[in-house]
């Protein structure tokens, strides 16, 4: 989950790092996003998988597809793609080694890995361009015109790109600075800059000034926000996780703030988490 790691600097390995078996996915590869949620679903890889499914549906993905992964993580969407699109050509981009070198060992037949960050797609010699680039539940940590300008450098003609992100709501011009700073420092926990996040309204108007059509943005805050923190306040600790895994304190509080910070974000509204999707016009 590459939501909300507080303590940065003391993160052991890399900030984005998180212990995935305390939320459920015991797996050599597994999930580390938000999820998905279903009303009632208490299963953290299905949520997972959802999230997934439900970024790949909005830009048609299909096995004829070439497609580029950027933030992996783990390896665990590489793997579903492989195995429920079954994509032609499929190659992914992570900025954390140890990451990277799991995904070597266990998806040998995957087309390519690239141990990089997803805002240096232009110094990539990638040896063909994509027809669909996702980037799932990570997107929020970077400035969004600037993702955007990387992400035409690898697309082939009408190409679609799907990600997620932070967008501010009508609420958000009712604020004092007081009020706007304490949210500044809030993201700033989550590695999240205050200055990269805009209006759903800016959102559409960035994506046509990069040429991009069919624009749409969706609000997930409901099934994202509010639900993951229902699964950890309610339902992580009745499945006993917590207790059968051995992580450190620090794995645990990682995850409780992730948690708190969801259940804030979504209660007061302003900030929203968004799936875009788009398709590029030439």
């Amino acid at each position: 989950m590459k939501l909300f790691q507080a303590l940065r600097q003391r993160l052991p390995e890399h900030k984005y790092a998180i212990n995935a078996a305390l939320l459920g996915d015991l797996s050599w590869l597994p999930w580390s996003n938000l999820g998905y949620w279903q009303a009632g679903q208490t299963d953290y890889v299905a949520a997972c998988q959802a999230l997934a499914d439900h970024l790949a549906q909005a830009i048609h993905l299909n096995a004829k597809d070439k497609l580029l992964d950027l933030g992996c993580g783990q390896g665990a969407s590489l793997q579903h793609w492989q195995q429920h699109y079954q994509v032609q050509y499929l190659a992914g981009v992570e900025l954390q080694q140890t990451c990277v070198s799991k995904i070597q060992q266990h998806l040998p037949e995957l087309n390519a890995i690239y141990n990089a960050s997803f805002l240096r797609l232009k110094d990539i010699r990638f040896p063909q361009k994509f027809d669909a680039v996702v980037c799932i539940d990570a997107a929020y940590h970077s400035n969004i015109p600037e993702l955007l300008e990387q992400m035409r450098s690898v697309l082939n003609s009408k190409a679609r790109i799907g990600f997620h992100h932070l967008a501010l709501s009508e609420r958000w011009k009712t604020l004092n600075s007081f009020q706007k700073r304490k949210y500044q420092f809030l993201l700033k926990s989550a590695d999240v800059n205050l200055n990269n996040l805009m209006s759903v309204g800016a959102l559409y108007e960035c994506l046509d000034q990069h040429e991009f059509m069919d624009i749409q943005v969706e609000d997930l805050s409901e099934e994202v926000f509010a639900s993951f923190a229902r699964y950890v306040e309610q339902d992580l600790n009745a499945k006993g996780f917590a207790q059968s895994v051995q992580a450190s304190k620090l794995d645990h509080f990682k995850i409780q703030m992730t948690a708190k910070l969801c259940r804030k974000l979504y209660e007061d509204g302003v900030v929203r988490y968004v799936q875009i999707s788009a398709t590029a016009q030439h």
